[in-house]
């Protein structure tokens, strides 16, 4: 049927028969044909053939308003699933609670710098949550944490764009050792239960016999790093946050015996978006540049045994 509206389209626009059949390349006795189909399949006439040549009558007037607009949006719903097109439209962009912190600004801005026609959603949520929201058609994108090898379930689509090393962290006026046994005795700050690094500095506290005592339980990054600061208690925090956030001369960083844990960093989604396709490779470049220009697979600090004997504070390594 767009076909053939089309052609009724051109037919008003032409005047005639013969200057559509122009138009479209077609030939006159084709043009017929489509506008025959067409009073058919609406099951009415829309043209007036009492005079010559024919021209549309008040109804067909009315279906050629209709005509126009349904085929512009058909045109615009081509240009939204277009890869092609110039992005536009709105991107909803969950970011799991590790990563949401102030040095994403950059490359979220630089999405709507190069594509002024894209307007941005954030949503800062737990991962799972964000999986959900990914599945029900609420989000189009989610930056997330992940274990090191592994990848969002099926049917979600994951692209792993950067590794970060995660630190054990105190107040650089603390004094714990760097050993588990040290680090069993004090109060911990961490994520609540469900946080694959809280689970994994529990499974390697316990191969050491100890376990973390929980002071607070946090989802807020800048409220843990607070927490740590005043003294409250360690915690566990991305090294690329530590570093971005100025505070290297704030923490220390401790690391006990075999202590080595890093999380990817993915960009997950459903399927493809079309032409929000190239604003989604922008932000991705944009993250990914962040860690790279970081380097957090190496320590973001020296470590205990290299600092001063008094007032150990980070320092950034060399």
């Amino acid at each position: 049927m767009l076909d053939d509206l089309r052609a009724l389209i051109e037919f008003a626009q032409a005047g005639s028969i013969a200057g559509a059949s122009d138009r479209l390349y077609r030939t006159p006795s084709a043009i017929t044909r489509q506008l025959q189909r067409l009073e058919a399949a609406l099951g009415a006439e829309l043209l007036d053939r009492s005079v010559k040549p024919p021209r549309l009558n008040s109804l067909g007037s009315r279906v050629l308003e209709q005509a126009r607009d349904l085929l512009q949006r058909t045109e615009a719903l081509k240009c939204l699933a277009s890869r092609d097109a110039e992005p536009h439209g709105l991107l909803r962009i969950g970011l799991a609670h590790p990563l949401a912190e102030g040095t994403l600004i950059e490359p979220i801005q630089a999405v709507t710098g190069k594509y002024p026609q894209v307007r941005l959603l954030l949503l800062s949520d737990r991962t799972n949550e964000l999986f959900n929201r990914l599945l029900a058609g609420e989000l189009d994108v989610a930056a997330v944490p992940l274990p090191e090898g592994r990848t969002a379930p099926p049917p979600l689509l994951t692209n792993i764009i950067a590794t970060d090393r995660v630190e054990i962290v105190q107040g650089a006026a603390g004094n714990v050792r760097g050993d588990w046994k040290s680090l069993g005795r004090v109060p911990w700050v961490l994520n609540p239960p469900g946080c694959f690094l809280r689970a994994n500095l529990v499974e390697q506290m316990g191969r050491a016999g100890f376990s973390p005592m929980i002071a607070a339980e946090i989802h807020n990054m800048h409220l843990q790093l607070a927490f740590v600061q005043s003294g409250y208690g360690v915690g566990l925090l991305p090294a690329h946050f530590i570093a971005g956030n100025t505070s290297l001369d704030t923490v220390e960083v401790l690391r006990p015996p075999s202590f080595d844990l890093h999380m990817s960093v993915a960009i997950v989604r459903v399927g493809q978006l079309g032409a929000l396709e190239r604003a989604v490779e922008l932000l991705e470049h944009g993250i990914r540049h962040l860690f790279e220009a970081a380097d957090t697979r190496k320590p973001v600090t020296r470590s205990r045994k290299s600092a001063p004997a008094s007032r150990r504070k980070a320092r950034p390594h060399r």
